[in-house]
């Protein structure tokens, strides 16, 4: 596989994370999207809960085309700016996810991994 097609597949296994975890949140808009904002604290009022999934699930999918459709810097450090504030703020609002079995926060540091290769390879 040549290099221009490991970065393509490394953009894509990105672009799909993007789109389906944006497409998840808002399938699971009153079950666990609801579940984890609930144990961060944040259960009222209803109409701010939905407006933080559906806005989280928005940008979500906007990182995932326009990494799918403009793949550049600046989707990808987009990418890496939206991820590290999610990050940031499900930290504080939760910090057990760090130690969760499935990895919703630790998977977060191979990601910020193959977007800085992907930032760095593309052209300036």
């Amino acid at each position: 596989m040549t290099r221009a097609a490991d970065d393509r597949l490394l953009r894509w296994s990105l672009v799909a994370v993007w789109l389906f975890t944006g497409i998840a949140s808002l399938i699971e808009l009153n079950g666990q999207s609801r579940e984890v904002l609930a144990a961060a604290g944040i259960a009222s009022p209803t109409w701010l809960v939905q407006c933080l999934i559906v806005g989280g699930a928005v940008a979500d999918i906007a990182i995932g085309i326009a990494l799918w459709r403009w793949p550049g810097r600046a989707s990808y450090a987009a990418a890496l700016a939206l991820m590290l504030v999610m990050t940031l703020v499900a930290t504080v609002l939760q910090p057990s996810l760090w130690l969760h079995p499935l990895g919703p926060l630790l998977k977060n540091l191979p990601i910020a991994a193959l977007l800085w290769h992907l930032y760095r390879r593309a052209a300036p």
